[in-house]
């Protein structure tokens, strides 16, 4: 059963992601806070990472998709590398900002717009994890 951690600070938002992930037969695994999410990455080693990013600051979720694929060889997240991040974020719908995935600013795979649509979501989140 493939394991996706959410690493989100909205208890709510952590619901809505749990349900339709669960019922489709996903482990799904929690935190609320960028730091608590680079610890359970290297505790589960999860398939999957849906990462929020506003969470502490505006910026959380860009940092920690920066340790978590950081290209230094001797990084402590280089095990994890090649786990795919989906971006979860409401910035397109309340702001003109638009951005996209980025190698060097930006690194995650995909993005998933807020309000969560349980379709959208679980076609991304097969997308990543299968190929």
């Amino acid at each position: 059963m493939p394991k996706i951690l959410v690493i989100e600070d909205n208890p709510d938002m952590q619901m809505a992601l749990r349900m339709p992930l669960e019922a489709n037969g996903y482990d799904f695994f929690t935190a609320y806070s960028g730091e608590e999410g680079l610890e359970k990455v290297k505790e589960i080693e999860p398939d999957l990472i849906i990462l929020d990013v506003m969470m502490e600051t505006s910026t959380t979720g860009f940092q920690v998709s920066l340790k978590l694929r950081n290209p230094e060889p001797n990084s402590e997240y280089a095990a994890y590398r090649g786990i795919p991040i989906l971006m979860l974020t409401a910035i397109h719908t309340t702001s003109s900002l638009r951005f996209g995935p980025d190698e060097a600013y930006l690194p995650v795979d995909d993005f998933v717009d807020k309000p969560i649509d349980p379709d959208v979501l679980l076609e991304k989140v097969e997308t990543l994890i299968n190929g």
